[in-house]
């Protein structure tokens, strides 16, 4: 059996060779994605930065806790409450405490500053010594204008020019690589940011705890735990859990995918062996021989192309290691390879998916009588398999029925990335498998070429469905996952567009330069510019406790009602905005409770629980509206956003020379607001989707010219059939790119179909949760997709055609 499988590979090699490539590069494709899942696994130790000398650092609790039936619910706070006098105090009967206090520095001139000052951060010069830094020129402030600063890019007596005022530059120190930090005096830093959250104790860690003993708002932090204290602790943790989800994504997608392309593959590659199996029949070969013979080559095929696969995907997986650092989807340290478990995951695959192609199309030639296989042969049949009904069948069902529930029970689901990225595969899935029922009505249709060839080309799409269509699913593949990705970003994106213009009714939005927060001089600027009507608001958050069991948090916004509802309008469904007050709170449908004069209890920003009343309630639409409340319900807040709407009678254009006056601030136009929300400024988003969406059309693009070779390289005979009945070698060359460029339609015509059903769902779920629903066709991307997948479509069917036209024809 191994050497009648062997002799048959190379009689065979032409089709054998593309399953050979489609299989290597489905494989190689999940080694590497497995590569980089595995990678996003474990984050490296860190170890203490900011505090690496310091003996203890005392922080202020960030972490809420709220006892359940269930258990102790636990979430981060937004807005931790600063460290109290007293404690401080008591502190100091220990030893030396050094307060610590980071703030923005924002450079004036504009977001960058005037020599392209990004991410300054403001600290006392007393906390510089618990890194260490070290003065490497000059000396240490002194006066409130006097800073130092770390780094390279100054040199004592530069004078700069920030928000808080002109400072000098009187000294530098090394840079430790943490942060772009400039000293002030500690006076100065204590009257820039006056609340303190964390301090450094220069005493005992035991008697440090003994002395805070019985205070669970306050945490002392020592050895490794000092971490905690530095800037953004949490980041690698943050960072790993966004690359788990956008590789999840990715391998979900390149899995569907390669799996999908390597199993039609080989089935092509058997099904073309129909006359083959017919005579073999004739001869006397069992069904049971039939089959052992054809999984005995997709064995061999199978196991050398997985293993090149795998040493494929070794080369390439640290390349899209080095990728996703350079593009910023992954920090400096993430680093891709050396698992084990992406090899035995990607190679077993590889080869039960070939198999599986294989063995089923080498069952059904076996169990098909000698003569019916003859006949199959020549003229295809006109049914489908039973097994593709049924697969097809449930595939459909199964993506309607899922819609269905999801638009009954929560329609924001389909919103999420996860959904949208993976909810087309089902469609597409569906459509590939019972694509040779749509693909002749399809061609009935709209294959209305003129001439005989036009003739011909109309006959053998008809005739040769299931060829037709094992050629055009690589191509709705790659049309379908590039309208429904691309559909879905610019669909949400318009949507919220749209919803932005409509719920904004100030005519200017003011945001800060830089930092999260405006300088308090700044929003009292703002708030005396003449004919403005300023609404100021604050990001927040609350938190309530549902059914008892769920701690879910919520985002919120913190105004005064009546700037508020002058400046915006927002989808209030029941009661009214100018009700709000400091008891009550304004919420969407999402809550569990959201009839208007119900009480909720919730937990602040800062952790301190309230019981609130429902004054008004919300329309979900993109799921940006929140929870509002008033400014006493946010302490801790800072404002980071100012609608201005300009009064009646004043000058929009004097009114918005007065707010550019202001230093720190960023003035947008209505119009240049609601275009900074479309696209979606996420740019790792928008880079997951183009990494995901472009794996998958690089493999479907290959799967689409490697098809084309398989399907020209078989037609040799019906190529001197045609050579004989008096075609001359470049009506055949023609009669084969009408009939590439006919199937890619086809295949490009049944993707936009998807397309269009599976963006149709995501519209519908808008609609239900009052958003905007604007059904959002990429035609552009769609048109260049199509057109690539034509291009390597003709060069791969004209030069295989080009090849077998060689010499003259013999009779048959």
């Amino acid at each position: 059996m191994l050497s009648t499988a062997l002799r048959t590979l190379y009689a065979r090699r032409a089709s054998f060779v593309g399953g050979f490539v489609a299989l290597a590069l489905g494989v190689a494709l999940l080694t590497v994605m497995g590569q980089a899942l595995a990678a996003s696994l474990h984050a490296p130790h860190r170890s203490p930065e900011r505090f690496a000398a310091a003996p203890v650092v005392v922080r202020a609790d960030d972490t809420l806790r709220v006892p359940s039936p269930a258990g102790p619910r636990t979430a981060r706070l937004p807005h931790a409450p600063p460290l109290r006098p007293a404690v401080l105090d008591a502190l100091a009967t220990l030893g030396r405490v050094t307060p610590d206090r980071s703030f923005p520095v924002r450079p004036a001139g504009g977001p960058a500053g005037p020599v392209g000052l990004v991410g300054l951060v403001g600290h006392p010069w007393s906390t510089a010594r618990f890194a260490p830094y070290a003065l490497t020129a000059g000396r240490a402030p002194a006066a409130p204008d006097e800073v130092v600063t770390a780094g390279g890019w100054t040199r004592p007596g530069a004078r700069l020019r920030t928000a808080h005022g002109t400072v000098t530059v009187v000294g530098t120190v090394g840079d430790l690589g943490l942060e772009r930090a400039v000293f002030f005096t500690d006076a100065r830093a204590a009257a820039l940011a006056p609340e303190v959250r964390q301090a450094v104790v220069e005493a005992d860690a035991t008697a440090v705890r003994t002395v805070l003993r019985g205070d669970a708002r306050v945490r002392v932090l020592t050895g490794t735990e000092r971490r905690v204290a530095d800037a953004d602790p949490d980041r690698d943790a943050e960072a790993l859990t966004a690359l788990n989800a956008l590789f999840g994504t990715a391998g979900g997608v390149s899995a569907f995918v390669s799996v999908f392309v390597v199993s039609s593959t080989f089935a092509f590659a058997v099904a073309q062996r129909r006359r083959e199996f017919g005579l073999l029949r004739t001869a006397g070969a069992t069904p049971g021989q039939l089959r052992r013979s054809v999984l005995a080559e997709a064995l061999l095929v199978g196991a050398l192309a997985s293993a090149a696969g795998c040493a494929l995907g070794a080369y390439a997986a640290p390349h899209l290691g080095a990728l996703v650092v350079d593009g910023g989807l992954a920090p400096a340290w993430y680093r891709v390879g050396g698992a084990v478990w992406p090899y035995h995951l990607a190679f077993w695959t590889g080869l039960l998916v070939a198999l599986a192609g294989a063995g089923g199309a080498a069952w059904r030639a076996g169990r098909t009588p000698a003569v019916e296989a003859l006949r199959e042969a020549s003229v295809e049949p006109a049914r489908l398999p039973r097994a593709r009904w049924v697969c097809g069948t449930l595939l459909l069902l199964t993506a309607a029925t899922t819609l269905a529930y999801a638009l009954w029970t929560d329609p924001g689901d389909l919103l999420h990335r996860k959904t949208w990225v993976s909810r087309p595969l089902l469609l597409v899935g569906a459509a590939a498998v019972l694509s040779p029922v749509l693909v002749r009505p399809l061609a009935r249709l709209f294959v209305r070429l003129p001439g005989v060839l036009g003739a011909l080309v109309r006959q053998n799409v008809l005739t040769g469905a299931r060829r037709t269509a094992s050629l055009a699913a690589p191509v709705m593949v790659t049309v379908a996952l590039a309208g429904s990705l691309l559909g879905a970003t610019a669909t949400l994106g318009g949507a919220r567009a749209a919803e932005v213009e409509r719920q904004t009714a100030a005519d200017f939005v003011v945001t800060p330069a830089e930092g999260t927060a405006f300088a308090p001089a700044a929003l009292a600027r703002l708030r005396r510019v003449p004919g403005a009507e300023v609404s100021a608001t604050a990001t927040t958050a609350v938190r309530t406790l549902e059914d008892g069991i769920a701690l879910v948090g919520f985002p919120a916004r913190a105004a005064e009602p009546g700037p508020l509802e002058r400046t915006v309008r927002l989808p209030v469904t029941a009661g009214h905005l100018a009700d709000l007050d400091d008891e009550s709170i304004v919420v969407t449908r999402e809550w569990a409770r959201h009839r208007v004069g119900e009480r909720v209890r919730v937990w602040r920003g800062d952790g301190t629980p309230r019981t609130l009343r429902i004054a008004a309630v919300l329309a979900t639409g993109m799921g940006g509206n929140g929870a509002y409340v008033t400014p006493a319900n946010a302490p801790g807040a800072g404002v980071d956003r100012v609608d201005v709407r300009v009064r009646a009678g004043a000058s929009p254009v004097t009114v918005a020379r007065h707010l550019r006056s202001v230093e720190g601030v960023r003035l947008l136009t209505k119009a240049q607001w609601v275009r900074a929300s479309w696209p979606p400024q996420n740019r790792a988003t928008r880079l997951g989707v183009l990494l995901v969406l472009g794996i998958a059309l690089l493999y479907t693009g290959l799967s689409v010219a490697n098809t084309a070779l398989m399907a020209a390289s078989a037609r040799r005979t019906e190529l001197t059939t045609l050579r004989l009945t008096g075609l001359t070698r470049a009506q055949i060359l023609r009669l084969t790119a009408l009939e590439s460029l006919t199937v890619v339609a086809l295949g490009s015509a049944l993707g936009v179909l998807v397309t269009l059903a599976d963006l149709s769902g995501m519209t519908a779920a808008l609609h239900l949760l009052t958003a905007p629903a604007p059904l959002t066709v990429p035609w552009r991307p769609l048109a260049c997709t199509t057109t690539t997948c034509a291009l390597l479509s003709l060069c791969a069917s004209l030069t295989t055609t080009g090849w077998c036209l060689r010499g003259r024809p013999t009779r048959m």
